[in-house]
């Protein structure tokens, strides 16, 4: 037979109050201390009866202005990543333009070639 306990506002309010105080790290400890065996119970009582019932979330304020600036980042750094990308393919393919010049050329040496003209 399954016993069901019932417990007083007075002691719900006592348990939420030393959560909220830190005197537990969590809902978890607080139950394990007082024997309340429903895993989820203290958290409810948190979520019912707490001041600061956001136990265990994140949140995230920000002003409109800071929301847009994100946004703009965002775009930015998606706009660098493919200039980025271009000039990456734009030096490859010089680069094997310049090989092709020097074999044109019938300069077989191109890293010779670089140091004696200047070029990297």
């Amino acid at each position: 037979m399954i016993k069901i306990m019932r417990y007083s506002e007075a002691f719900k309010l006592q348990v939420v109050r030393e959560v909220e105080e830190g005197k537990y790290e969590s809902c978890y400890k607080a139950s394990h201390a007082y024997g309340i065996v429903g895993g989820d119970t203290v958290q409810s009582w948190v979520c019912k009866y707490g001041k600061n019932h956001l136990l265990n979330k994140v949140i995230k304020v920000e002003k409109p202005k800071e929301r847009n600036e994100l946004k703009e980042l965002k775009s930015r750094i998606r706009k660098l990543e493919s200039a980025l990308s271009d000039t990456h393919i734009d030096l490859i393919i010089e680069k094997e333009y310049f090989k092709m010049a020097c074999e044109a050329a019938g300069i077989d040496d191109i890293e010779e070639f670089k140091k004696k003209h200047g070029t990297h």
